[in-house]
């Protein structure tokens, strides 16, 4: 069961993620979650270093598209001003909407990314679809109804993980 959840990698935050490190693993594009993984889940807009991130991907040939389980009017919001391809209601972990992110990007999962923030939604999604995984913190410290009862199982995991001795980013605090 943990190996469909665990990442691959463990990420203070999303500007973590360098052009330089994604070359470097022949990563030549990125699923990205939204809502606290990007941005707080209830603002809007990117912010300036996020906006200044995407341009920094984009120069670099880096796609990215973004895979979310909230509603079109949330996502479109964010991602239109920004020209980024999303996937709303992305039913995620289940691995249609990480399909239908592959075939936007058209790239191999090999190649692909996939940055998130929740351990049963996008790790394991992801980790199904064999893309490669990053879990960043939490943008925020709260969360909408729907991600509680995630987060507390997740730290329930976490507590287990640290008697196993593996250290994630949040002993990093």
């Amino acid at each position: 069961m943990y190996k469909l959840i665990m990442p691959k990698e463990f990420a203070l935050s999303i500007f973590d993620i360098t052009p330089k490190k994604l070359k470097q693993m022949g990563i030549r594009g990125i699923i990205t979650d939204l809502d606290n993984t990007l941005i707080e889940w209830n603002r809007a807009d990117a912010t300036d270093e996020l906006i200044e991130w995407f341009k920094i991907m984009h120069d670099a040939d880096i796609q990215i598209v973004v895979l979310s389980n909230n509603k079109e009017s949330r996502v479109k919001k964010f991602a239109d001003p920004l020209g980024i391809p999303y996937i709303f209601r992305a039913r995620k972990p289940l691995m249609s909407g990480f399909k239908r992110a592959l075939a936007l990007l058209k790239l191999k999962p090999e190649e692909v990314m996939m940055v998130g923030d929740q351990m049963f939604t996008d790790m394991m999604g992801a980790n199904l679809s064999r893309l490669h995984t990053i879990l960043v913190k939490p943008v925020a410290q709260s969360d909408g109804f729907a991600t509680r009862f995630n987060r507390f199982i997740e730290r329930r995991v976490y507590k287990y993980l640290d008697k196993k001795g593996i250290h994630i980013w949040e002993e990093k605090r």
